[in-house]
């Protein structure tokens, strides 16, 4: 594995090494050992990229956060979501913190019982791929530049996902809808009734979506589901969003 620069945000070094480190147990032979490892150290890498970013000084992050706000919030899982949230809405592309807290629970199942709990490998490669786009999200970092995974459907797959709703909020901050922190469906709809969006790009959203959501959350099989045809249309559908949108005004 490739490791990546970290001399101008030394900061970011300790969560990429925990990170790097269960991605690196799940990239070693499968087992049910390695896999609860891997998302054990997964989570806890996450937990420590987000109390590192929202506790870096205002100067580098621009987030205004007391020492005894960032005390309290620093004490619950939950707690440290919602303020990730409140002050850093818009490094969220891609990101639905209530997935990020129920495979935080699922952890603290394998965690606190232990011994003759498995975990599907299927789940742990998911939120090993929300860690990176959320660590890439927070820090501008890619973890690690010679990723053998980076060319998997499931990476491809998130990839891709974080890239179109980072262009359609931009399109829709552009157009004059502001959908931080609210749903970016709503903007969305928003950008339908102006006529940026076409129905059938938003019903292809929707689809994409579904399918993107039933492959977070499990309910699909990765292979069967993430298929040439279905990474075709979600690139069919990010090539139509331009990258940089113009303004209502322009």
């Amino acid at each position: 594995m490739g490791t990546s620069d970290f001399t101008k945000q030394p900061w970011a070094s300790g969560p990429a090494e925990i990170l790097g480190h269960g991605l690196g147990l799940l990239s070693a032979k499968d087992s049910d050992s390695n896999r609860r490892l891997a998302i054990i150290s997964i989570d806890n890498a996450v937990e420590l990229m987000i109390k590192t970013y929202l506790g870096l000084p205002t100067r580098i992050s621009g987030l205004k956060i007391t020492r005894k706000e960032y005390a309290e919030f620093s004490e619950s899982f939950p707690r440290l979501l919602d303020a990730l949230e409140t002050h850093a809405a818009k490094k969220l592309d891609g990101i639905d913190l209530g997935e990020v807290e129920w495979y935080h629970r699922l952890r603290n199942e394998l965690y606190h019982q232990g011994n003759g709990l498995t975990v599907e490998r299927r789940k742990v490669e998911v939120y090993a791929e929300l860690a990176k786009i959320l660590f890439r999200n927070l820090y501008g970092i890619e973890l690690i530049a010679d990723d053998p995974h980076s060319a998997d459907p499931l990476a491809v797959f998130m990839n891709s996902w974080v890239d179109l709703e980072r262009r359609l909020h931009a399109l829709a901050a552009a157009r004059g809808v502001a959908p931080y922190p609210r749903a970016l469906v709503d903007g969305i709809n928003q950008l339908l009734g102006q006529g940026v969006l076409s129905q059938a790009e938003v019903k292809e959203f929707q689809v994409l979506r579904d399918l993107r959501n039933r492959v977070v959350h499990g309910q699909v099989d990765i292979k069967e589901s993430l298929t040439k045809e279905s990474l075709r249309r979600l690139k069919a559908l990010l090539a139509k969003i331009p990258v940089d949108a113009p303004r209502s005004d322009a």
